[in-house]
């Protein structure tokens, strides 16, 4: 990929705020990433093409809910393949070991499992969002 597609892809990232971004072409893949120093309520999550993914449930009450969070970094889907019902929603009781998502990290696919039971109250992420660390991707209550 030449250089001025390189500083094309770069300005789009920083005019739509963008914290990473993956093109493939021609056998050819570039992955680009930059820190991020907007506030938290602006920042926005990683360039996908295709449809418009649903954003997440609105956010329930915060008392005694406990959170399931990233262990590592990477690109999280909700789904096991693209077009597929997502592993939970809503209101969706678990279990200990049932899959909540998957998250892609150098080409590797990992499975987030719950670590206790309770019932999905809140998705804090997006389909193909690009989670860090200690991201928080969902909120557990107690079990219905």
């Amino acid at each position: 990929m030449d250089e001025n597609n390189i500083r094309k892809y770069a300005q789009l990232m920083k005019e739509l705020e963008l914290t990473a971004l993956e093109i493939t072409s021609d056998n050819e893949t570039i992955r680009m990433e930059r820190s991020n120093t907007a506030p938290a309520a602006a920042q926005k999550t990683a360039l996908r093409f295709g449809p418009e993914d649903e954003a997440p449930a609105e956010a329930a009450p915060k008392s005694n809910l406990r959170e399931v969070k990233s262990p590592m970094v990477g690109v999280y889907y909700a789904a096991p393949e693209e077009n597929a019902e997502p592993f939970v929603s809503v209101g969706m009781p678990v279990k200990k070991g049932d899959t909540l998502c998957l998250i892609e990290a150098m080409k590797l696919i990992n499975e987030i499992v719950a670590e206790e039971d309770g019932t999905i109250a809140e998705i804090c992420v997006r389909n193909g969002q690009v989670v860090e660390y200690g991201t928080v991707l969902f909120r557990l209550g107690e079990e219905k």
